[in-house]
């Protein structure tokens, strides 16, 4: 299978002839088509005839057969009393097994994978995928997110990277030619651990992110696409140094990509240090229907540049945020990613309080 999609050159070069990268997963995972005088065609028809039968080969060998089920976050008929909570595991240890102990004594019931001993999930092979479900189903904790760098690179041809917002790449340096394997990849590992969500992004945040918008539109419908037959979501998280970082950003793309399997991860603080309010004034401008998963954590922001802090005690109406939520019908996670590493820079204590004081708003 290629690694990498040909890259076309001149991307920008008329406001109305433009040279596209296609994200069209076709067996060969690359395809590179010309578009001009109008809106980008749709890769709805043709992903769906040319995909489906060749994912459903790879799928029915490698992942589990799932019921079908209304997209995350929507209303159910009878809602858990309390919302779920869970936590990415890295930020409480690197040791998997001294993550799972310390998230599962908090009364939390559900496991994000991001990092397991200093590498990324994504690099991870199966054994070592096998080890990590057994870890965390032993202290009785479902994986319910892979956290993978999917599309957190440079978008060859694009405009110049917007060097005001810190790029944390989580031991995942990949380029744009990875990220066929790394889609491919993510997707595999969530249907070996259940997990019904694969986090991506949207490429590194550019000078100007309205250039980029049609292009990343596109690929992130090819991999909703690609997730579909696998009956797992794709989670575009709101990240302020990717492309898509506020409420607006995000509402636009969902407005453009109607996808069932494309829905958002939605980060308060990812949206505050991009420039925003993200409650209640940029959440208003979501749908909630679309939010397939919530990320917590606390900061105070000068510029662009964030201080994080314990949860509840930041610029985040985080009583607020939960409330709304949980009126608007979200049946979700709430997920842990700390960040802030505590008054001794210790980060399993740091996580051990922010994760009681979520406990505390979610109960």
């Amino acid at each position: 299978m290629p690694n990498s999609w040909p890259c076309c050159k001149n991307l920008l070069e008329t406001p109305t002839c433009h040279t596209a990268h296609r994200f069209d997963y076709n067996e060969n995972f690359h395809a590179c088509e010309r578009y001009s005088n109008g809106p980008p065609f749709s890769l709805r028809g043709t992903v769906a005839r040319a995909v489906k039968p060749a994912v459903s080969r790879v799928v029915s060998t490698i992942l589990p057969a799932r019921d079908p089920a209304p997209p995350i976050g929507t209303p159910q008929v009878s809602p858990m009393p309390h919302s779920p909570v869970a936590a990415i595991t890295d930020e409480f240890s690197p040791d998997l097994e001294t993550a799972a102990r310390a998230i599962a004594s908090l009364g939390m019931t559900g496991a994000e994978l991001r990092m397991v001993s200093g590498r990324n999930i994504i690099d991870l092979t199966d054994k070592e995928v096998d080890r990590a479900i057994a870890i965390l189903r032993s202290c009785g904790l479902e994986i319910v997110s892979i956290a993978s760098p999917v599309f957190k690179c440079v978008l060859p041809d694009a405009p110049q990277v917007d060097t005001r917002f810190q790029q944390d790449v989580f031991a995942a340096q990949h380029t744009f030619a990875d990220q066929p394997r790394l889609a491919r990849r993510a997707i595999e590992i969530a249907g070996r651990t259940g997990a019904r969500i694969v986090r991506v992004f949207s490429f590194w945040r550019t000078v100007e992110p309205d250039a980029c918008f049609d292009r990343i539109a596109e690929a992130l419908a090819g991999l909703a696409e690609l997730a579909a037959p696998a009956g797992i979501v794709i989670g575009i998280e709101n990240e302020h140094a990717c492309n898509i970082g506020t409420a607006p950003e995000a509402a636009r793309l969902f407005a453009r990509v109607a996808h069932p399997n494309l829905q958002l991860i939605w980060d308060p603080a990812n949206a505050l240090v991009a420039g925003e309010s993200p409650f209640p004034e940029g959440y208003a401008k979501l749908t909630a229907s679309r939010i397939a998963h919530v990320h917590a954590k606390d900061c105070r922001v000068t510029g662009h540049t964030p201080e994080w802090l314990e949860l509840g005690t930041g610029s985040i109406d985080w009583a607020g945020q939960i409330a709304a939520l949980r009126r608007d019908g979200y049946c979700g996670w709430f997920s842990l990613e700390t960040h802030w590493r505590g008054p001794a820079g210790d980060r399993l204590e740091a996580s051990l309080i922010c994760g009681r004081n979520l406990m505390r708003m979610v109960g």
